[in-house]
């Protein structure tokens, strides 16, 4: 363990599980877009004119699942969009408290937004939200979209547990210092 890791042992077991499971699955949902892409597009397109049924469907669904795992992993390794212009002129407590007011503002917000996810996904097949051609429903992919949200509102709140304990928050470190 790197002595200036200042992350919790929860913490830094969680951030290994959430980096494992992003590059897991965005390794595998980028390669199965990239080789379906140029395959339909170049081979199958271009030369046979003849492109693959519903592969726009596919990879229409698979952005959804990278765009899905992306989003805690964001929250972890902080590359959401901050805004600190004001930082510079806060004192530490203000801007810790404000850090605090946010949180405790985005916790919920996202939390319940996962929970319209997991309800949208309870109704998309009984609605008929399919894919177009290949007529995939949607339920399975609001539920990752719904997990991976709450998974990022159970990150905005460890946030706000260290922030209340006084600890300063740690982001994940960079890729090849994670494990």
């Amino acid at each position: 363990m790197d002595d200036s890791d200042t992350r919790p042992g929860w913490l830094r077991r969680l951030d290994r599980a959430i980096a494992a499971l992003t590059f897991l699955v965005g390794g595998i949902g980028l390669s199965v877009m990239v080789l379906l892409t140029s395959w339909n597009v170049i081979v199958m397109r271009k030369i046979f004119n003849d492109p693959i049924l519903g592969a726009e469907d596919i990879l229409i669904l698979n952005l959804v699942i990278l765009v899905a795992v992306a989003i805690p992993y964001g929250g972890r390794a902080g590359a959401h969009i901050e805004i600190e212009i004001f930082e510079t002129w806060m004192s530490k407590a203000f801007a810790r408290w404000s850090l605090v007011a946010m949180k405790l503002l985005a916790a919920p917000l996202v939390g319940i937004l996962a929970w319209r996810l997991f309800r949208s996904g309870a109704s998309a097949s009984e609605f008929g939200e399919a894919t177009q051609q290949l007529l995939i429903s949607y339920e399975l992919f609001y539920f990752a979209m719904g997990a991976m949200i709450a998974l990022y509102a159970a990150i905005l709140i460890a946030d706000l547990v260290l922030l209340l304990a006084g600890r300063t928050l740690a982001p994940m470190p960079e890729a090849d210092g994670a494990a």
